[in-house]
Formats: structure tokens, sequence, C-alpha cells
């Protein structure tokens, strides 16, 4: 599985950030996944900031 943020889709909001900071930053002001966290689908809150995040702009793929 893998997260990623659309950044055609994202405007910025830092949600993700906020919920999960051990796997998203803010990057040129748009949320972004910090490399090497791009498979941390099961860290604490990714889940949810993927669910909450107000652009839509997170997904994971790869779900079984």
């Amino acid at each position: 599985m893998r997260i990623s943020v659309d950044p055609e889709q994202c405007y910025g909001s830092g949600d993700c950030v906020h919920r999960a900071p051990s796997v998203f930053t803010k990057v040129d002001g748009l949320g972004a996944v910090i490399p090497g966290r791009e498979h941390d689908v099961d860290a604490p809150r990714v889940r949810e900031a993927a669910e909450g995040c107000p652009s839509a702009a997170i997904t994971i793929t790869g779900e079984r």
C-alpha cells in the first residue's frame, strides 16, 4: 500500500501535517508525504488524515 498527495488537488490546509506529522509535511505550501514514508499506511492517524483531508488530495492505493 502507498500514500500519496495530489498537488493539483491540495490547497495547503496543513491538516495532514497536524494529524500525522511523522508521515506528512508541507512543500511549497502544499501537503506532501515525507520521502521514505510513502508506505507507512499503518502509522497512527494516517487513514484519519486521508479521510479528513478537506480537499480529498490524499489517497491510499493498493489496499486489500
